[in-house]
């Protein structure tokens, strides 16, 4: 589903700038909302799976909304159509994120969440970056014809769907379990102020992390051939995806405080480094940087919420996460787009910037101790 959906998204803002003819705040706009919808709908669908005790109809059900929704970037002749596929596709994301999250906690060992959450996060990532080289590959080959590398992304969103169908089980329920509404007094105030200051953590790393589209407009830009654009989105989730794992791992045994404010003084130096670049070499290393944050941080947050929820609450904990970090996602990248556009893109990574100092300062404010961890395990 990645590869399908990197195909898309890799070239999506240059075909809405060069084919359609929006402004840049509408690519902030379109990308915020799809991005923030698909981040609130997983608290539902979490919620959902835990009231259930099923994860796998949800999660494919959200592969199957997004694989059909494909076809409609390439028929898209307006900004209305690219709008309504890319709500509806994130929607099918988000169906499926918490399930798919909570499954891997439920059968993953304490002691081993980073490193699985690390390995999830490089595998799906994987797909990423072969995505958007296919989509160089064919947009060299058939003269930057968006549209037609547009229709071949539905054969890998449908190939995905038939192999979670066929080649995925969900283990087995331990016990008889009861449908009972996680979205209770009850059952909210055991989710621990440790959970509720990671969710925090989140929102603000999101606040500083906008939409990826202004980094595919960035290497626009610094004068980067239109059809090799992509491979920035390439460079990106090589390094995310080489990076996630080992830092994952690495979340087992150390502080997840001092991993976090690392990863955020990386992205500040991305964002310095996008924000002075001349050329495509410093987007280049601007964007490489900005892939080994997302390495460092991303597992290491879904891991954290493992952590301090109960088990059967996993699923709405991490759609409270998510719908936390949707709100962020929006307005970043809204404000992204009109700094974008009044001032330059330089405005918009120094906001970015500005922002992870933010993070930091949060971070410090209250780090999230191993004991608590462990103790809300027990729970």
């Amino acid at each position: 589903m990645d590869v399908s959906s990197e195909m898309i998204h890799s070239l999506l803002p240059l075909f809405m700038v060069t084919t359609l003819g929006t402004s840049t705040v509408a690519v902030g706009i379109v990308e915020g909302l799809a991005e923030s919808v698909a981040l609130a709908v997983k608290v539902f669908s979490g919620v959902l799976s835990d009231y259930l005790g099923k994860r796998k109809p949800l999660a494919l059900f959200g592969y199957a909304l997004g694989a059909m929704t494909k076809p409609l970037f390439a028929m898209a002749s307006g900004l209305g159509l690219v709008l309504a596929a890319r709500l509806v596709d994130r929607v099918g994301k988000g169906v499926r994120g918490a399930p798919r999250d909570a499954l891997i906690a439920d059968i993953t060992p304490p002691n081993m969440r980073g490193a699985a959450f690390g390995l999830r996060q490089s595998l799906d990532t994987v797909g990423a970056f072969l995505g958007p080289l296919l989509a160089v590959a064919l947009m060299l080959l058939w003269a930057d014809d968006f549209r037609a590398v547009f229709w071949v992304a539905v054969i890998p969103g449908l190939m995905a769907v038939a192999i979670l169908q066929f080649g995925v089980w969900e283990p087995a329920q331990p016990k008889i379990h009861k449908g009972i509404n996680p979205i209770t007094v009850d059952n909210l105030v055991r989710l621990s102020r440790a959970y509720w200051w990671v969710v925090g953590i989140g929102a603000v790393f999101t606040l500083a992390r906008f939409s990826e589209a202004f980094l595919v407009l960035r290497a626009q830009q610094g004068g980067i051939p239109l059809a090799f654009i992509p491979l920035v989105m390439v460079a990106m989730n090589l390094v995310y995806a080489l990076s996630a794992y080992p830092f994952g791992k690495l979340g087992d045994n150390v502080s997840h405080n001092t991993l976090l404010v690392i990863g955020l003084l990386v992205l500040i130096v991305a964002d310095v480094r996008l924000a002075s670049a001349s050329d495509w070499t410093g987007v280049v290393f601007g964007v490489v940087l900005w892939g080994l944050h997302m390495g460092m941080t991303q597992g290491l947050l879904a891991a954290m919420v493992a952590d301090h929820a109960p088990a059967d609450l996993r699923g709405t904990a991490y759609g409270f996460f998510n719908l936390a970090c949707g709100v962020a996602m929006l307005a970043a990248s809204v404000l992204a787009g009109v700094l974008w556009d009044r001032w330059g893109s330089s405005y918009t990574f120094g906001a970015g910037a500005a922002f992870c100092v933010l993070a930091i300062l949060v971070v410090a404010l209250h780090p999230v101790s191993r004991q608590e961890s462990r103790s809300t395990e027990s729970l």
